[in-house]
């Protein structure tokens, strides 16, 4: 992918069930490419257990809001006809679609099955506490509201490895194991293994569901004209099953179809081995960078800034890191709560959009604000989306170097006029530090995109500023005055 590159992740887990959101993304296309968005990842566009939902209770992913299942026909985002026309209007203005596509799991069965089951300990998979007993499972999806149309396959019992629900009992803090399955062994190791997340557990090990998968998504690729994947709960997933999906619907569409995955683990170790087994296939969300944001963000100004990047993806593969401040799951109140205060998200922002690895990922409440949780938007973010799409290219050298006041250059290239910037932030104090832009600059002046420093730099002989930050705050200087900000009406 190209070095400027800029994702945004196009909802949030708060939004109206009001049935507009696909129209609403297209009516925003050409707001998006203005800002410098090339990517935009929306959420899942299948049926849900019922049109309350987020997308990621999958019942039936053939559904893109076309059947009358589950109480409606339309999702919480729209029907399929205004689900396409939304990716139309991204194409039409130039941005890459990336689909969210989750594979783990099935909620909403349409019949239960009697089965035979073990149960094992939720807090360690490997250990089974239960003997066999007949459990009553939803495990029986035929979609009867789509009456066999795209495909004729209907899942049960045997297309699942297990659950945590046993109707008969109404007990769900168990996890019940069907008798003669097995946990898939290349997992993550959380919960000595965290093959199981939640609902119906999807048996990769089954041919079965491994060939209906590839069809399904061959047909999703060519119904929708999606280009790229986001891929959800990867680390619950056989690791192998990822990487010969994704060689699979590459030689067969012929597509370059990039992929993210969500392997949600802050341990850097787990993230790298994870990539070394799929091979490289896709890349991944920097998950280690959002906490180091987290932890710096709530540590009351005793985090070493020096350390920020230290242990995380984008410094350690770059080229497979998609960073990110903030996500869906990260909100508050959901089950991954570790929202970055609101003071250190210009700095955070500034982080992952002015830099030169790494393919930054914007969320939706960040740029837009969230009037369900009163939250504002992120200042000046709309100016550090222009700023990057403007001016952030060419050589890179950092000033990592101290424990507050940290800062790095872009010394700009001949294919962008004006380009290059200086970048100064604190998580304390003021602060000031020397850094070099190149002789080339020599006697020009500098000044703080964003407003917070008035006075400009000068570049000395040498190719020299000082450049200067206010305490708690980014400044970015640039070969220009300060521009006014972008807001959400652009």
């Amino acid at each position: 992918m190209a070095n400027n590159e800029t994702m945004m992740q196009y909802f949030e887990w708060y939004l109206p069930n009001d049935g507009f959101w696909w129209k609403r993304c297209a009516a925003k296309a050409d707001n998006l490419k203005n800002l410098g968005i090339t990517q935009v990842w929306l959420p899942p566009a299948y049926k849900g257990t019922s049109q309350e939902d987020v997308g990621y209770g999958v019942y039936d992913m053939y559904d893109l809001g076309e059947f009358d299942q589950k109480g409606t026909v339309r999702t919480k985002y729209g029907t399929k006809e205004e689900y396409l026309e939304a990716i139309q209007a991204f194409h039409d203005a130039g941005i890459k679609v990336f689909a969210d596509i989750v594979l783990n799991h099935r909620m909403g069965g349409d019949e239960l099955e009697e089965v035979t089951a073990v149960t094992d300990n939720p807090e360690d998979r490997n250990e089974q506490v239960g003997g066999e007993q007949k459990v009553s499972v939803w495990s029986k999806f035929t979609f009867p509201g789509r009456k066999g149309k795209y495909s004729s396959f209907t899942w049960d019992h045997r297309h699942f490895s297990g659950t945590d629900w046993d109707e008969n009992t109404k007990v769900s803090d168990l996890i019940y194991r069907f008798t003669g399955k097995q946990w898939e062994q290349e997992t993550d190791p959380e919960k000595g293994n965290f093959d199981y997340l939640m609902g119906m557990n999807v048996d990769m090990d089954n041919p079965e569901v491994v060939r209906e998968t590839k069809k399904w998504l061959l047909w999703y690729i060519r119904q929708t004209g999606i280009d790229g994947l986001r891929l959800d709960a990867v680390k619950h997933i056989s690791f192998p099953f990822y990487k010969e999906l994704l060689k699979d619907i590459r030689k067969r569409t012929g597509k370059e179809m990039p992929a993210v995955g969500e392997y949600w683990s802050g341990d850097i170790g787990r993230l790298i081995y994870y990539l070394d087994s799929v091979e490289n296939e896709m890349s991944l969300f920097d998950v280690a960078l959002h906490y180091n944001f987290f932890n710096a963000s709530s540590s009351g100004g005793a985090y070493s800034m020096r350390q920020i990047f230290d242990n995380t993806l984008v410094s350690q593969r770059p080229e497979k890191a998609v960073t990110f401040v903030d996500n869906h799951d990260t909100q508050y109140g959901q089950s991954l709560q570790s929202f970055v205060e609101e003071w250190f998200k210009p700095l955070a922002y500034a982080m992952i959009l002015l830099r030169r690895d790494g393919i930054p990922c914007v969320f939706y409440s960040d740029y837009y604000g969230n009037p369900v949780k009163n939250l504002p938007m992120v200042p000046n973010l709309g100016k550090l989306l222009k700023l990057r799409h403007s001016y952030a290219y060419g050589e890179q050298q950092d000033y990592l170097d101290d424990d507050h006041v940290i800062g790095w250059v872009r010394r700009g290239d001949e294919e962008h006029k004006d380009s290059g910037m200086a970048v100064l932030l604190s998580d304390a104090g003021p602060g000031t530090k020397r850094m070099e832009m190149g002789a080339r600059y020599a006697g020009q002046l500098f000044y703080d995109a964003l407003g917070n420093c008035q006075e400009p730099v000068e570049i000395d002989a040498e190719g020299f500023g000082e450049f200067r930050t206010e305490g708690g705050n980014v400044s970015v200087w640039v070969q220009h005055g300060p521009f006014e900000d972008v807001t959400v009406n652009d």
